[in-house]
């Protein structure tokens, strides 16, 4: 049974990121943002999906409940182009499996584009439940890497990749469900 949906972001889902701009959420991406700096993420986030360059969604619960942010878009890793997955669940959401389902949602959106070969996701190495979601998720652990994220910081990541162009439920993708 799925125990979330996914809807694009919009102008009301301001809120929201406001919410998960929270210490505890942002601890490994580099510590909460200012109001402006939200803002400005939001209006991104809004125009985005007009960009043909990825989405940002809501997680969205039965009933219409918003618990978190799922999204994808286009980054040059390593002289290729990729797409980069990116979420966040709110702290009475965590724990459930959520993001997991989230991030399955969001890399069949990005398959059925066919525009990239390969998804990333870049955890903190001391980020044990979002590591978990990429492994649950069917991402293939390359090993740690420098990232830079917020700009201007480097943190020590894992490099996790999956591979769109592979059949569903094969060993290198997420099954549904």
């Amino acid at each position: 049974m799925t125990q979330v949906r996914i809807a694009p972001w919009s102008e009301d889902d301001l809120d929201l990121l406001r919410r998960l701009n929270a210490p505890e959420i942002r601890a490994h991406t580099g510590g909460p943002e200012t109001d402006a700096q939200v803002l400005a993420r939001h209006e991104r986030y809004v125009r985005f999906g007009d960009t043909g360059q990825g989405c940002m969604f809501t997680v969205v619960l039965p009933g219409g409940v918003k618990a978190g942010s799922v999204g994808y878009w286009e980054r040059e890793w390593r002289d290729e182009q990729v797409y980069e997955l990116g979420w966040a669940v709110l702290p009475e959401h965590q724990g459930r499996g959520l993001a997991t389902e989230a991030v399955r949602a969001v890399v069949a959106v990005a398959r059925d584009r066919r525009t990239r070969r390969w998804a990333h996701a870049y955890p903190s190495v001391d980020n044990p439940a979002s590591n978990a979601v990429c492994r649950k998720a069917g991402f293939t652990l390359l090993g740690e890497t420098e990232f830079e994220y917020p700009p201007g910081h480097l943190m020590r990541s894992n490099d996790w990749r999956l591979d769109l162009a592979a059949p569903v439920g094969s060993a290198s993708t997420p099954a549904a469900g």
